[in-house]
């Protein structure tokens, strides 16, 4: 079964069914979190791919439009290419699409200068495992047929705070990892939170949590690809999540002050409904 379904009908599919699901967080939950956390909105959709030609050519077909160029991951061994989509409703969207470097996935397993497989781990140095369960056989399977959608990732401004207040509620989101790369405008640096085991929870419906720029950073969205990227041509129209534990998922969509994702019980699904030159196209992960 193919993830993206273009239709045409969708949005009103989704306003005559309000009652499928409820805006996270809401009430006061949504309130005590965003007084304790701060607002935490949708920073950018992952996509995984086996390669990156195999991603470019799939949004070019699927989407309609070509990613512009991104960066290499040292610390994962990845690389992305990454498009605008952002909306009134999510302002700060964009698109990645990420493969493993094919470079990294010869060298993965080879010590560098004698020293054993994890040690002397540094800023720039391998984390144990990828980011996103890219290193998960199932998910590998999966790509290998065609790029798929797999997580998003929530933009804080206290990754902290975020991960501290998951902690609370029994949910390890992983260290707040730092992480960079040089842009044409300067070096872009970014808090991302990655587990050691590289797993995203919930199937991925457990959002990642980044905060971008240097601590204290005057403007630290300066050089997010928000602002840096050009139109693509594409908006993110809608993100929805399914889950066999919804009450517990929500209860993390509210610890972290998660606003703009409607939640409803089902089977593991994240939606995310866009509008392309191809038209409306919906994407969903099937609980990979």
């Amino acid at each position: 079964m193919t993830q993206a379904i273009k239709t045409e009908s969708l949005k009103t599919q989704f306003s005559a069914e309000p009652s499928q699901g409820k805006l996270a967080p809401s009430g006061g939950s949504a309130i005590r979190a965003a007084k304790s956390v701060g607002a935490c909105q949708i920073d950018h959709i992952v996509v995984v791919a086996q390669t990156l030609e195999q991603g470019v050519a799939w949004c070019e077909a699927t989407l309609g439009i070509t990613p512009q160029p991104g960066g290499d991951h040292p610390q994962f061994g990845t690389h992305n290419r990454i498009f605008k989509i952002a909306t009134p409703n999510f302002p700060l969207a964009y698109f990645e699409i990420i493969a493993i470097k094919k470079i990294a996935a010869q060298a993965e397993n080879k010590p560098a200068n004698g020293q054993k497989n994890g040690q002397n781990k540094g800023k720039n140095e391998a984390q144990k495992s990828r980011w996103f369960d890219m290193d998960d056989s199932a998910l590998q399977a999966a790509v290998a047929k065609e790029p798929r959608l797999v997580h998003f990732v929530a933009n804080t401004d206290d990754i902290q705070a975020g991960r501290a207040a998951l902690k609370a509620i029994g949910i390890d989101r992983g260290a707040a990892v730092e992480a960079s790369r040089p842009t044409r405008k300067g070096r872009l640096e970014w808090k991302i939170t990655v587990r050691d085991d590289g797993q995203r929870l919930f199937n991925g419906a457990l959002p990642s949590l980044i905060q971008w720029g240097k601590s204290g950073a005057e403007e630290p969205l300066r050089l997010h690809p928000r602002n840096t990227l050009p139109r693509s041509g594409v908006s993110l129209q809608s993100v929805a999540v399914t889950s066999p534990t919804p009450e517990k998922l929500q209860a993390a969509y509210d610890a972290i002050g998660l606003t703009g994702v409607t939640m409803s019980a089902g089977d593991t699904n994240i939606t995310v409904t866009l509008k392309t030159p191809k038209g409306l196209v919906e994407l969903q992960s099937h609980g990979i």
